[in-house]
C-alpha cells in the first residue's frame, strides 16, 4: 500500500473513534423510522453526511413531502459549498474527474485534517487524500449497517456518554488552527453569529450563517504582516 495513502489512512483513525456513536446511533434511528438494513447502508453510501442523515432518517419518519427533505439537507449541508471553495485552490494539480471524486468525500474532519496537512508542508496529494476520505467512508457505512442490526440492543446510547467525543474532536480541530492569523476574531464573530442565527432564524441554518460571518470578518479585518506570505508558502 502506498505511504501516502497509509498516512491519510492512520489520520482518519482519532476520526472513526469520534463518530462511533453517530454511526451506530443513525443506524438505530434508521431502522425505527422504518427503513431496512439494506436502506440505511444505502444511504449512508450515497448521502455520507452524520447530519444530514439525521435531520432526513426525522423528517421522513414524520411523513414530511420530500422536497422538504431535499431543502432540509440542502440547508445543513450549505456548509460544504464554503469548504469546496477553500479547499479547491488546494487541489490545483487534480484533474476535473479527481477533483469531482475528492468533493464528495468533502465533510468536516476531512476539511479540517486537510487544510492542517497543507498548513504543515505538506502537499494536499490525491493518495493522502482518498486514504484519509476511503477510511472514513468505509467505517462510517460499517458503523450505521451495525448500528441497523444491533442498535435496538442498547436501550438509550447517550447514557454512555459516547455522543461527547464528536464536540471534543471538533474542538481539537478548532484548537489545531489557533496560531492561522485573525483565528481569535473569526471565532468569537462565527460563534456569536451562530448562536443569534440560532435563536432568530433556527437549525441548522444557523451553522452556515455562523461560518459566513466569520469569512466576512476575516475578509474586512486587514492580514497580519507576513501572514500573505505564509498562507501563500503553506498552499504549495
Amino acid at each position: 500500500m502506498d505511504s501516502e495513502f497509509r498516512d491519510g489512512a492512520r489520520t482518519a483513525l482519532p476520526i472513526v473513534i469520534s463518530f462511533i456513536p453517530f454511526g451506530l446511533l443513525f443506524g438505530a434511528l434508521g431502522v425505527d423510522n422504518g427503513l431496512t438494513s439494506f436502506d440505511v447502508v444505502l444511504a449512508s453510501a450515497t448521502i455520507f453526511a452524520g447530519a444530514s442523515q439525521m435531520v432526513g432518517i426525522e423528517l421522513y419518519g414524520q411523513k414530511v413531502a420530500p422536497w422538504l427533505i431535499v431543502l432540509s439537507i440542502f440547508a445543513v449541508n450549505f456548509r460544504h459549498v464554503l469548504y469546496s471553495a477553500a479547499i479547491g485552490r488546494r487541489m490545483r494539480r487534480f484533474s476535473a474527474g479527481q477533483k469531482a471524486l475528492a468533493f464528495f468525500f468533502l465533510t468536516d474532519p476531512q476539511f479540517a485534517e486537510s487544510e492542517k496537512h497543507v498548513g504543515a508542508g505538506k502537499a494536499l496529494t490525491l493518495r493522502w487524500y482518498m486514504g484519509l476520505g476511503l477510511t472514513n467512508y468505509l467505517c462510517w457505512i460499517g458503523l450505521c449497517w451495525l448500528g441497523a442490526l444491533f442498535g435496538r440492543l442498547i436501550p438509550d446510547p447517550h447514557a454512555f456518554g459516547l455522543d461527547f467525543l464528536l464536540p471534543i474532536y471538533f474542538l481539537g480541530l478548532v484548537m489545531s488552527f489557533r496560531k492561522r492569523p485573525l483565528w481569535l476574531p473569526v471565532i468569537v464573530a462565527s460563534g456569536a453569529a451562530s448562536v443569534v442565527a440560532w435563536h432568530l432564524v433556527g437549525s441548522p441554518w444557523h451553522v452556515s450563517l455562523g461560518a459566513i460571518a466569520g469569512i466576512l470578518l476575516a475578509v474586512v479585518l486587514p492580514p497580519r504582516a507576513g501572514s500573505g506570505a505564509a498562507a501563500e508558502g503553506a498552499s504549495r
